[in-house]
């Protein structure tokens, strides 16, 4: 880039209506940890979000007046998390602390869809795949009659990325699994084996020549 110039979405808007959008999409998601918006405003947002919380952990004067400029205070409560609940959070993190996902939009026409969330919080949403997928790689097992799971690379990696940085980590995620590992328990009670399935037209035969 020429200059050194740091290149960002416009996002069909002007500057100021940009950082208005911008300061917006991070408030929310300071406020309620995931938040659902187009790719590229989840993309742009997640850079804001990164910026904003390295503020909150160097925890300065000069770092706080910056990060009221970046999100809308709605009576400090927002400045505040980012501060005391996520600087703590994201103590021993060296960066990552936002997450985008990509997901199927609603209507065809629609411009493609993310999920924007913090990594390590109530709401992450790698922690719950990564729990379900575990609790159904035990009932497998257990399906089959073997003492351990089978788990691939990709599982193990993702929980490694999931308890890496949040304290008691694993400990959340086998309690995660706990829950999901009840809920399958429940799905398969009181039900019924189905008999096979029935054709319900007859196969047509082949014409005789």
């Amino acid at each position: 880039m020429a200059g050194g110039a740091v290149k960002y979405r416009h996002l069909s808007r002007d500057s100021a209506h940009r950082r208005a959008l911008l300061r917006n999409l991070v408030t929310s998601l300071i406020e309620h940890e995931s938040i659902q918006t187009t790719w590229p405003k989840a993309k742009e947002a997640q850079r804001w979000a990164e910026k904003l919380i390295t503020m909150g952990k160097k925890n300065t004067e000069a770092s706080r007046q910056k990060a009221q400029g970046m999100i809308f205070t709605n009576g400090g409560v927002a400045l505040s998390k980012v501060f005391g609940d996520l600087a703590t959070r994201y103590a021993s993190r060296p960066g990552g602390y936002t997450r985008v996902l990509r997901i199927e939009p609603a209507k065809e026409d629609q411009a493609p869809s993310a999920i924007l969330e913090l990594v390590d919080g109530p709401k992450d949403m790698r922690m719950a795949l990564t729990a379900k997928t575990i609790a159904n790689l035990r009932a497998k097992a257990e399906e089959r009659g073997e003492t351990e799971m089978r788990i691939n690379d990709m599982t193990a990696h993702n929980v490694q990325k999931v308890t890496r940085f949040r304290e008691g980590g694993e400990e959340a995620l086998e309690a995660m699994v706990q829950k999901f590992e009840a809920l399958l328990e429940e799905d398969d009670e009181g039900v019924e084996e189905l008999p096979k399935k029935k054709h319900v037209y007859p196969k047509q035969e082949r014409s005789r020549g």
